[in-house]
């Protein structure tokens, strides 16, 4: 893999009404043509996502999002989708028409921006058809606005290097494991191969788990559970066990207490969320009824076997956990329900194909409505005994 996923880019959301330039924007901000640009209302119709190298920042995903106005069926449905992208937004540019200020419109939108968290800049597009004095005169409502127009090379220039200073703000992403495990350090990944593996290629936690142990001078093994044994005769002092959650059982029983052990779902829940919380969700499964129902979330679309871990595993392990009968309903992809009151658990996947943001908002609002969330690595092992074993190398 050569490009940074999208997932750990930081997310850049362009928002605005319909005909402000915010497609224009985009692509003269990244210098190509991204977006659909026309004089015509409502042309951007679902929201379009561009990944850059921001530089000197580094890798960003720019969503240039559907119009937030539009009153017609069809362009409600716009405004929900493109306001659906708050919550994976970092950072928002908010795009006005210098020509058409609308003041209720700026404050409905910093409203949107303050309940999720969300730093914003406002960007006053067309400015070539503005006096001085008619700039001078927003200026005062708008201190901090920045005065674009795609037209002129240099204001959008001004206005990536005021975009940097704000972003350059941001915290940095947690890591995986880079804090956990010493420089020098070894770590044994433990990968079974099964019908669900891809053919030819790891998967993505498995790849970033790599790279983070070469970025931070950890030495890596990786091995199937078959071959565990036999590597665990080879390495002496291991500090570190990594399994797939499915393989927690086989895996705990082969390590016997000689190394700490966790997986890649548990160490995802914790850069991606906040562990604790989901620690605190896994045990509702002790307390689960006949007829309660759980929602199985997960972020990544895929063809599903008779081995899939959300659709086919998880409800199996849980039923038999439980001895009751729980029923399921599943979700892929950026799906996710506004309501979901009617559930008594959320059992998320690792989350690695989504950013921590959007995460967090999904715990958040599982939270809110008094919702235990956890995720497929704490609900295995929970499962099969060894969740605070699972948990050790975080204490």
């Amino acid at each position: 893999m050569k490009n940074t996923p999208n997932s750990n880019r930081l997310h850049i959301g362009i928002f605005g009404k319909t005909n402000s330039g915010k497609s224009s924007l985009l692509n003269a901000i990244t210098e190509q043509d991204i977006s659909i640009v026309s004089e015509i209302e409502g042309t951007t119709t679902d929201s379009v996502t561009k990944a850059m190298e921001f530089l000197p920042f580094g890798p960003v995903l720019f969503i240039d999002t559907a119009g937030l106005e539009d009153n017609t069926p069809l362009g409600r449905l716009r405004v929900k989708k493109s306001l659906e992208e708050l919550k994976r937004t970092d950072f928002a540019l908010l795009v006005m028409d210098a020509t058409k200020i609308d003041m209720a419109f700026y404050k409905d939108q910093e409203i949107q921006f303050k309940k999720y968290n969300i730093p914003f800049q406002l960007i006053l597009n067309k400015s070539d058809l503005l006096t001085e004095e008619m700039k001078s005169t927003i200026k005062k409502i708008f201190p901090k606005a920045i005065f674009v127009s795609t037209k002129e090379r240099s204001s959008i220039l001004n206005l990536k290097n005021e975009i940097l200073k704000e972003i350059q703000k941001e915290n940095e992403e947690p890591k995986l494991l880079g804090d956990l495990v010493p420089y020098n350090g070894k770590v044994i990944m433990v990968v079974p191969v099964d019908s669900e593996a891809p053919k030819g290629r790891l998967i993505l936690p498995q790849v970033q788990l790599l790279r983070e142990c070469l970025d931070h001078g950890i030495k890596s093994y990786v091995v199937r559970d078959t071959e565990l044994q036999s590597a665990l005769d080879d390495i002496k002092d291991i500090d570190l066990v990594i399994t797939d959650s499915q393989a927690f059982k086989n895996v705990d029983k082969i390590l016997d207490n000689r190394a700490k052990l966790t997986s890649f779902s548990i160490l995802f829940a914790r850069q991606k969320g906040d562990l604790n919380d989901l620690v605190r969700g896994v045990k509702k499964l002790k307390s689960l009824n006949h007829g309660d129902r759980i929602l199985i979330a997960e972020t990544c679309t895929h063809n599903t076997s008779h081995e899939d871990i959300g659709r086919v595993k998880i409800p199996k392990l849980v039923r038999n956990y439980c001895g009751k009968e729980i029923e399921f309903d599943f979700m892929g992809g950026k799906d996710f329900p506004e309501d979901l009151s009617k559930y008594s658990l959320v059992i998320h996947c690792g989350a690695c194909m989504i950013n921590k943001k959007l995460m967090q908002s999904r715990i958040d609002e599982s939270m809110s409505l008094n919702v235990p969330i956890t995720n497929y690595g704490l609900v295995i092992a929970e499962v099969t005994g060894i969740l605070d074993k699972s948990l050790e190398i975080f204490k």
